[in-house]
Parts: C-alpha cells; sequence; structure tokens
C-alpha cells in the first residue's frame, strides 16, 4: 500500500494494484479496464470505483454514555427509545426474533437476533439479502456510566453496494452513537 492510501485502499492508487484513473475507473493487472460501477439503492444513484482485495473489513467504535448499562441496553432494545436516536424497529433482545428496522431513504431493512446476553451482548444479522452484515453491541459498566461498542461485519468489497454502505457507515456511526446520550438524556428530562 502506498502512503498516500488509507486501509481501504483509498488514496492514489486502486488498493489492488493498478493506477487510478481519470473518473476513478483503474486498469487490472489482467490488462482490462475496471470501470466506475453505478448502483441504485433507496433511489439514490451511487457510483464508485472497482472491488478491493483484502479480509472482510469490520467497523468499530466504542462510546462512553454517561448513563448505566440498565438504560443503554434499554436504549438498544427498546423500540421507543431505539427509534429516538437511531431507527424505527421492532427489535426484541431474544435469540431468532425477526424484525425490521426502517433506515429512512435505505428503506425497511429485515434483521434477526443471533445471540443475546442481557445488559451486555446483542447480536442480529442486518439487512438480510441486501448487506448481510452483522452488528454486534456490547454493553460494558465503565464509571459512573458505561462503555458502549458496537461492531459491523460482513460487508462485501467486492460489490459497489458493499463498499459505499462500509465508507458511509464509517463515517455516519460515530455520528448516531452520540445520538444514545441525548436519547437518555431526553427521557431523564421527561421523567423528572
Amino acid at each position: 500500500m502506498s502512503k498516500d492510501t488509507d486501509s481501504r485502499g483509498v488514496g492514489g492508487t486502486d488498493g489492488a494494484g493498478g493506477a487510478r484513473e481519470p473518473g476513478g475507473g483503474r486498469e487490472s493487472r489482467a490488462g482490462g479496464r475496471v470501470g466506475d460501477a453505478r448502483v441504485n439503492i433507496g433511489g439514490r444513484l451511487l457510483t464508485g470505483a472497482g472491488p478491493r482485495p483484502g479480509p472482510a473489513p469490520v467497523l468499530r467504535f466504542d462510546q462512553h454514555v454517561p448513563h448505566p448499562p440498565s438504560a443503554v441496553w434499554r436504549a438498544l432494545t427498546d423500540p421507543d427509545l431505539l427509534a429516538l436516536w437511531w431507527a424505527n424497529g421492532d427489535v426484541r433482545p431474544e435469540v431468532g426474533h425477526r424484525f425490521t428496522l426502517d433506515m429512512g431513504a435505505w428503506g425497511v431493512q429485515p434483521c434477526e437476533v443471533t445471540a443475546v446476553e442481557p445488559e451486555h451482548l446483542l447480536v442480529y444479522h442486518f439487512a438480510e439479502g441486501v448487506l448481510d452484515t452483522t452488528i454486534t453491541w456490547h454493553v460494558e459498566p465503565e464509571g459512573e456510566g458505561t462503555r458502549v461498542t458496537l461492531e459491523q461485519a460482513g460487508f462485501d468489497l467486492d460489490s459497489l453496494q458493499g463498499r459505499l454502505a462500509y465508507s458511509g457507515m464509517g463515517n455516519g456511526w460515530p455520528h448516531i452513537l452520540n445520538g444514545i446520550a441525548r436519547a437518555l438524556d431526553s427521557v431523564s428530562a421527561r421523567s423528572s
């Protein structure tokens, strides 16, 4: 990887050994041209360069939330609270529970809970048939509050949609996670 690229191969080369050409296309190592791809997601036409090699990436973010683990757990598993900071959906912390999350312009995404350790771990398959990623939430006490860690894994970087989701969610999750504390603050203020 050249010094002007990041770990996803973004920068002066295409991450696959080919030089970028104007418009984002490149010459492949095999000599064939790999052009820009286009995909329609939720009514948005998006474009991007060809596939990136390497292991499937994992997005990982953590956030200190100045509320107890039980409150953070409710923010992850109570549909009314979840809607305050992320998405409308009928999530329940029960293994095998199938639910949907309304992602606005990205559509309603089917999900299934695959692991639960009450107030510590929630894992679900996200956007089945679309992104097919896994979202894992870890909740741990930390000082006067909680450390919440999110991991999203399974992005298919061989698909344009997977690459765009990886990039978009990589930029979006930090802002979304900040909403947990705001949602819990607003619920606390209403109940006071």
